[in-house]
């Protein structure tokens, strides 16, 4: 297991703890501070959120070679989870566009499209958001999850699934996301994060356990579960 992190505050949160649980040995690579990314004999791979843009490979060479691993991966079935950036790095690797939408900041519902990708999901449930770009479906991919202000909130393609919100969230990491808030604002959003939390936990959990069950390869995510 791999994960990409690009920035600190953008941790892998409760997937890392299913991870733990699991006992697969898992190695992190701090993108903000090595700039490179070194060789990958992972046989999984979860590429996290940041602050820049997938098309800011000027400023972050390495955002290139992610979208390379990432086409790498999904043509041999090792399965990918993104997260944010990691999601908007997945649509930008088979040709999509990524752009700026309206933000999207804290609590809001999206819905499952399709029947069956997610039976072990609800097929409606609260999300957090923090984003201000978003992405088109490419070519060959499906649109899983939709959202009202947003529609493009979850894509699959093959063996890589990506999110637009934020399922590995814990109530420590939203109160340091939304610090730079005023008081009211803050005290707002944790209240609604006390009541939906345990349930994006549940959800949260239930992506982990079957992408720790996943193949090595030739997996795809739009297959049932065994």
């Amino acid at each position: 297991m791999t994960i990409l992190q690009h920035e600190r505050n953008e941790p892998a949160g409760l997937f890392m703890d299913s991870i733990r649980e699991s006992g697969v040995p898992c190695s992190e690579v701090p993108l903000n501070e090595t700039n490179e990314i070194p060789p990958l004999k992972a046989t999984h791979l979860i590429i996290m959120g940041g602050p820049m843009s997938v098309n800011d490979e000027g400023d972050f060479p390495w955002l290139r070679t992610e979208k390379q691993i990432i086409r790498e991966w999904v043509a041999d079935g090792r399965p990918v989870l993104g997260i944010c950036l990691g999601a908007q790095l997945i649509a930008s690797s088979f040709g999509a566009p990524v752009y700026p939408c309206r933000k999207e900041l804290g609590w809001s519902s999206v819905k499952a499209i399709g029947d069956g990708f997610f039976p072990e999901l609800p097929r409606r449930f609260k999300v957090f958001q923090m984003h201000g770009e978003t992405f088109d479906i490419p070519r060959g991919a499906t649109l899983v999850f939709h959202g009202t202000e947003v529609p493009h909130q979850a894509l699959c393609i093959g063996s890589a699934l990506g999110f637009q919100f934020h399922l590995e969230l814990t109530l420590a990491m939203i109160e340091d996301w939304i610090s730079f808030l005023p008081p009211q604002n803050r005290s707002s959003l944790l209240a609604q994060s006390w009541r939906y939390l345990p349930e994006s936990e549940q959800i949260c959990r239930a992506i982990a356990d079957r992408f720790l069950a996943a193949p090595s390869n030739s997996f795809s995510w739009l297959q049932p579960a065994h």
